[in-house]
């Protein structure tokens, strides 16, 4: 597998680079990968709208209510003294 050195990287940008490797609990070396796909399309990029789309299909063929406000009250008291 190669490897890259990155020569001359400002101490501000490998700050940001750590931190954000610590908040995702990933190396830094693997939060440096994440960002160059992220960077360069390296996945693919979804669509919100068919994404969505996609959900109420599938939501359509289930055969379970819609939540409401009423529903989730009600679930909520249940079982409480």
């Amino acid at each position: 597998m190669p490897s890259l050195t990155v020569k001359g990287l400002p101490e501000e940008l490998y700050d940001r680079l750590r931190r954000a490797a610590v908040e995702n609990r990933r190396s830094i070396n693997r939060e440096a990968i994440v960002c160059l796909e992220r960077a360069l399309g390296g996945r693919e990029r979804i669509d919100p709208r068919a994404r969505l789309a996609k959900i109420d299909a599938l939501r359509e063929g289930l055969d379970v209510p819609r939540l409401t406000d009423q529903i989730l009250r009600q679930a909520k008291r249940t079982g409480r003294p």
